[in-house]
């Protein structure tokens, strides 16, 4: 792999690399980065990498190779504190309750003393406080030159060490963030740095579409009403009938959450007509013409005092923005385009493309706005444990755009036949049966408590996450022998540090049920997890709109959505989730798939080629054998 990158890096191109669990994918493409002395941007997809990266891997290696090397990390904006609305938030008497009053203290505290502002730094802080919008800023609140703290602002020192560095760390939400809008920094970066690098590359195309289309948010609408009293009342108290506005602001807003009704949180409705699907459109469409009265309203009230404060002419452009994004999303959606509405703590207008293609070979590989010898010298690499099921590794490159690019693949050096096993319950209900979740929880109890915790259950869907995360505690909640630990109930760090001590220090053994962000960049390895439990196949839900876009567009080509699309999904979720079981060479675990299609599907053998070559476990006696040499360990 490190012999690929160097050769990249020479020649210029596209590199796809997908590198099995222990594989040193990290130093592989960071050696002949470094040694080549050119400008690097090293993108991954998780804050946690991208920390570690800058503060272990790249300094370990700078030392042992003897090269003085400037290295900068930058975030986005949400990462930094932001002096500014600090400061406003200390004057806010609206703030939701004594803990956040106590949050606030104590980030005003550690304000004083830190040198980067990175929120990531401050010992204690909740990743979930509803404190930390007050704090920090977004492009649409940012004051830019005219922010009296503009001078010592975080954000910009950030950007300016890294405009400076050698070596640049982010992550693809920036990247992306910046290739939409031109406004996060990477515009003066990216042409300055010949090599440019993608970690955890799988992300990239499901990360890139949430930037490259159109989003409005109830939250975004909601911040705005809030920082505009805020504002008025500081700034310009009786000038104008500030609770009025941002009464009608957020009024409307929500007003048009009320509109889509009871939707379960999570869903994402279809919007393929004048409204999303089972939403009264006439309702809608009165909604989003009353939000857009009240934003209009709004830019007028701030129109007249936008001389008196740097607040206001943000204001005053946030509201004229926000009206825009209502107004397009009362058009038709652009061609080659899906639209829906997602529901969640907050509700989601979303248009999106189906994919970046367009976009990496129009702004990367081939930018208009460059010297084409510099953008042919441009080296790029793509890498992950994950990145398709066949050579091509069409899972990946083909909604990236990267057909034309050297693709290599690097197996796992772990001898996985010894190390793990692979089982299959035959007598499961059926995954879509109402009590499959129940035979899943009854196998993990069992298997938990033979070794003493040490299992992971990795669920499809967060009702499946409910369910066993529910029947799994109220087992073992009274008797204490084991802790079980589900998702959403603690911040995801918390949860991981707890389940990687186990069963030490006198506490009592672990099982995680966990979903989503949990099947992949997790790190468990050692005696702390040896069962890894997937409930059903991953298959992409058929009823969600993008997937749905997809599919269409696959049978608009003549192509097979299931087995083009569903199945490369599904090979690839299968393989992350199993990669969480064995992390080193000296690893033993099993991983229990409880979902009989695997072996009883024609398509199930394509499947079992994507995961690792573990030794398969045929019957119950056999994996009773199976845990008891665990329970041993």
């Amino acid at each position: 792999m490190a012999v690929a990158v160097a050769r990249t890096i020479t020649h210029g191109g596209a590199l796809v690399v997908e590198a099995g669990t222990g594989v040193g994918k990290t130093f592989s493409y960071l050696v002949p980065a470094l040694l080549s002395g050119e400008r690097v941007l090293l993108s991954t997809a998780t804050k946690t990498l991208q920390d570690q990266l800058f503060a272990r891997d790249l300094p370990r290696l700078a030392q042992a190779l003897g090269l003085p090397v400037r290295m900068a990390l930058l975030k986005g904006r949400a990462s930094y504190l932001c002096s500014h609305r600090l400061e406003l938030a200390r004057r806010d008497a609206n703030l939701p309750d004594r803990m956040a009053l106590r949050t606030l203290a104590k980030i005003e505290e550690w304000a004083q003393g830190t040198r980067t502002g990175d929120l990531a730094e401050m010992p204690g802080l909740d990743e979930r406080s509803p404190l930390l919008p007050l704090v920090t800023s977004t492009r649409e609140n940012c004051l830019g030159s005219q922010c009296p703290k503009f001078r010592s602002c975080h954000v910009n020192n950030a950007r300016r060490e890294a405009l400076a560095a050698d070596v640049v760390v982010i992550n693809h939400h920036l990247f992306f963030a910046d290739l939409a809008v031109r406004e996060s920094g990477m515009a003066e970066l990216l042409p300055t740095v010949r090599v440019v690098i993608f970690d955890e590359a799988h992300q990239l195309n499901e990360t890139g579409v949430q930037f490259l289309g159109r989003q409005l948010g109830t939250g975004q609408l909601l911040d705005f009403t809030r920082d505009l009293l805020a504002a008025g009342l500081q700034f310009a108290r009786g000038l104008v009938d500030w609770q009025q506005l941002a009464s009608a602001v957020e009024r409307a807003t929500r007003d048009l959450r009320l509109v889509v009704g009871r939707a379960a949180p999570g869903a994402r409705l279809r919007w393929t007509s004048e409204a999303p699907e089972g939403v009264d459109e006439e309702a809608w469409s009165e909604g989003l013409a009353t939000l857009e009265a009240a934003l209009l309203a709004a830019t007028e009230g701030l129109g007249s005092l936008s001389e008196s404060a740097p607040d206001f002419v943000r204001l005053h452009e946030r509201a004229s923005l926000l009206a825009q994004r209502v107004r397009a999303f009362t058009l038709a959606p652009q061609e080659g385009a899906v639209r829906w509405v997602d529901v969640s703590t907050q509700l989601r207008l979303i248009e999106s493309p189906l994919d970046i293609a367009e976009a990496v070979q129009q702004k990367l590989l081939k930018p208009a706005d460059e010297e084409d010898t510099e953008a042919r010298r441009r080296a790029w690499v793509f890498t992950s444990a994950t990145l398709g099921d066949d050579a091509r590794l069409s899972w990946f490159t083909e909604p990236c755009g990267l057909g034309e690019a050297e693709v290599l693949r690097v197996a796992s050096p772990f001898d996985y036949p010894t190390q793990a096993a692979l089982y299959v319950p035959r007598t499961l209900p059926r995954p879509n049966d109402p009590g499959h979740s129940a035979a899943v929880a009854r196998i993990a109890e069992s298997a938990a408590r033979r070794i003493g915790g040490r299992t992971m259950v990795l669920t499809t869907t967060l009702r499946a996450l409910r369910a066993i995360g529910e029947q799994l505690q109220a087992r073992f909640g009274d008797m204490g022998e084991l802790e079980v630990l589900v998702q959403g109930q603690w911040p995801k760090s918390r949860l991981i540090e707890r389940f990687r001590e186990g069963a030490s220090h006198g506490r009592a053994g672990c099982i995680l049920v966990a979903s989503a962000s949990f099947w992949e960049g997790v790190d468990v390895p050692g005696e702390a997890l040896q069962l890894v439990m997937i409930d059903k196949l991953p298959f992409p839900p058929p009823g969600d709109p993008l997937v749905e876009a997809r599919g269409q567009r696959l049978e608009a080509l003549g192509r097979s959505p299931f087995n083009d699309y569903f199945v490369p999904e599904a090979a690839v979720a299968l393989k992350q989730g199993a990669g969480r079981l064995i992390r080193r060479e000296s690893d033993q675990g099993l991983l229990v798939v409880c979902d009989t299609r695997l072996v009883q599907m024609g398509y199930g053998r394509r499947l079992l080629a994507a995961l690792p070559p573990m030794r398969r476990i045929a019957d119950e006696e056999g994996f009773d054998e199976a845990l008891a040499s665990l329970a041993v360990l």
